[in-house]
């Protein structure tokens, strides 16, 4: 019926499948979660399997002086960092630059 109108068809998702975009399973999650009050945890998922993600915590730990830990993702298996405070610019440039 949409041809017959003369309806040009457009796909806004076309160029999502190309081989230069990345795909899901090269993205690396940010978030912060609310605990009670002011207090809030930035978690960190989504890194490589081949990066040594115990020594990365280490490194956020050090360099952002907060508490830290590694906790298991039961959805994906994966590690997930947690950290204390609203650490989402510094971990997003510590990335970058590393």
């Amino acid at each position: 019926m949409a041809t017959s109108m003369g309806f040009n068809t457009f796909d806004a998702f076309e160029d999502a499948n190309d081989a230069k975009a990345g795909n899901q399973a090269d993205k690396v999650h940010v978030r912060v979660q609310q605990r009670n009050g002011r207090k809030c945890i930035t978690t960190v998922a989504g890194l490589a399997d081949d990066l040594d993600i115990k020594r990365i915590c280490k490194a956020f730990k050090k360099n952002f002086s907060c508490n830290g830990a590694l906790q298991k993702d039961e959805e994906t298996g994966g590690d997930v960092i947690q950290l204390s405070g609203d650490q989402r610019t510094n971990v997003m440039e510590f990335l970058v630059e590393q």
